[in-house]
């Protein structure tokens, strides 16, 4: 892997020459086990202090994430985390026991970090932290609430921004950036087991976190996802709400070999989108989250600069793409700090299937009749 230099370099307005760090991902530590997290990014940072910041934020990150996954780990011995706490979240939400103490651990890690200020699904504004710092961080704390009391994969979304001149970074503003000036993003996926996986512009990387040595150990350099897969995401139970050409191009999927796809497919539904990314991420696929004829899901309900524009970062850094269905959801400008969008994620050949079918559905190719 060859992690670039240039991305960074708006950090404040600073410029920066330096030759680009090589990894191939085979570095061992002393011991012969996989590099950590926190060596791997700080052969990529080198001197730069615009990295460094990068670098200080992502650990706060994902200590953050070590600290809600033994929080996950110990399900109801913890108390009721899945219980509503009968209130609306700044994106209209119910939220959860376990949302509001992930958000809390995050904010309490981001104060150690170089950030001027967080932006938080759980919240109706950023909350300020150093104006003075770089960065500014918005994250969704606890994704896949639904699947608490199930012990079912859940997740915690993240996104790095360059905190811009001449605007208090904890006004609304000073997020409403595009997905192409993130400075990094990922997740951390509590499963099984709980891993982490990061972009900071030169690939997409997956960490693991060792339990015993409480550190995340780097298991994948440079995560490709698969250009082919039979099998898409998407909640089937709203069929009757889409528009028609979404609906045509599902059916044409359930067709399989008999339809213009001419291959059978599976369909998932987790319900918690950052696991149906890390299975996309590692064997490829689609996942849709459309808008639809529901009133409040016309465009609909994933968050634009928590969910989308930092999963959409990683899957392209990935070798995949992310629309809201015509356009690039890196490229979308943000209008509202929680403003929803369409999602559609995963293999590039995939996406751009389905955008044919949403812009030019005439150009699909359909089996003779007869």
């Amino acid at each position: 892997m060859v992690l670039t230099r240039g991305r960074h370099s708006r950090l404040c307005g600073s410029r920066y020459d330096r030759e680009p760090v090589r990894l191939t991902g085979d570095e061992k530590d002393e011991v012969g086990m996989s590099i950590l997290l926190d060596e791997h990014l700080t052969q990529w940072a080198g001197r730069d202090p615009a990295r460094g910041a990068i670098v200080a934020t992502v650990l706060a990150i994902a200590e953050a994430g070590r600290r809600i996954a033994d929080l996950v780990a110990d399900g109801p011995l913890a108390g009721a985390m899945g219980a509503s706490r009968g209130i609306d979240n700044g994106g209209g939400d119910v939220q959860k026991e376990l949302d509001v103490r992930a958000d809390e651990i995050i904010l309490a890690a981001l104060k150690t970090a170089p950030v001027a200020a967080y932006a938080s699904e759980e919240a109706d504004h950023p909350v300020a932290l150093d104006p003075s710092a770089p960065i500014l961080v918005a994250a969704d704390p606890l994704d896949g609430s639904s699947n608490i009391d199930i012990n079912s994969p859940i997740g915690t979304i993240f996104s790095l921004l360059p905190r811009l001149r001449d605007i208090d970074p904890a006004d609304d503003a000073a997020f409403l950036q595009t997905g192409r000036r993130q400075l990094a993003s990922g997740y951390v996926i509590y499963g099984p087991h709980v891993a982490l996986v990061l972009t900071v512009g030169a690939g997409t990387q997956l960490y693991v976190l060792d339990r015993a040595a409480g550190a995340f150990r780097l298991d994948n350099a440079h995560v490709q996802v698969a250009p082919f897969a039979k099998e898409f995401a998407i909640n089937m139970s709203n069929h009757r709400f889409w528009d028609d050409r979404l609906r045509l191009y599902v059916d044409d999927l359930l067709m399989g070999k008999e339809g213009p796809n001419q291959v059978d497919y599976n369909m998932r539904w987790i319900a918690a989108m950052v696991a149906e990314a890390h299975r996309i991420l590692l064997r490829g696929g689609i996942f849709l989250y459309p808008g639809d004829k529901r009133p409040g899901y016309e465009a609909g309900r994933l968050r634009l600069m928590y969910e989308g524009n930092p999963i959409a970062f990683v899957m392209e850094q990935a070798g995949a793409a992310a629309t809201d269905g015509t356009t690039p959801i890196l490229d979308l400008v943000p209008e509202r700090l929680h403003q929803r969008t369409p999602l559609v994620f995963g293999s590039i050949e995939k996406v751009r299937r389905v955008e044919t079918y949403l812009v030019s559905p005439h150009e699909i190719e359909r089996p003779a009749k007869g």
